[in-house]
């Protein structure tokens, strides 16, 4: 599989992505619903903003984290918003913007060069294995 986002571009994503996360029960105009519906993306939105801003890379600000732990939990936010409509139950009142800033963010993450799940396998292709 081979990867075709940039790092520079990822922490880009990054922060539109988590401000979008964190913004998306008004955006979406689903913050009526309350519960996990509006605790969830404001929850991981928040986390990823401030997840980028201690990443090592060409985003950050205060360079802690390394990219393919950042990558990681990236895809374990993603993973988060793509089940808990259905997980919490909520999907019958909103479901769609859950599943694509999901989408979004699992896609991003392994996508982006350096990922630490497809890195190996590039390795792997490129020994001929």
């Amino acid at each position: 599989m081979k990867t075709f986002v940039p790092i520079n571009f990822h922490a880009v994503l990054d922060y539109v992505g988590g401000i979008l996360i964190t913004a998306s029960p008004w955006v979406f105009g689903f913050y009526r619903i309350g519960g996990a519906a509006l605790f969830l993306p404001l929850l991981l939105g928040s986390m990823q903003l401030l997840m980028t801003v201690f990443t090592n890379h060409q985003g950050g600000i205060i360079k802690v984290f390394p990219l393919q732990l950042h990558l990681f939990l990236d895809m374990v936010v993603g993973f988060i918003l793509i089940v808990s409509p259905f997980l919490y139950k909520f999907y019958v009142d909103v479901y769609l913007p859950h599943l694509l800033l999901g989408l979004l963010s699992f896609g991003a993450a392994l996508f982006t060069r350096r990922s630490p799940f497809v890195d190996q396998f590039e390795l792997l292709d490129a020994r001929g294995l």
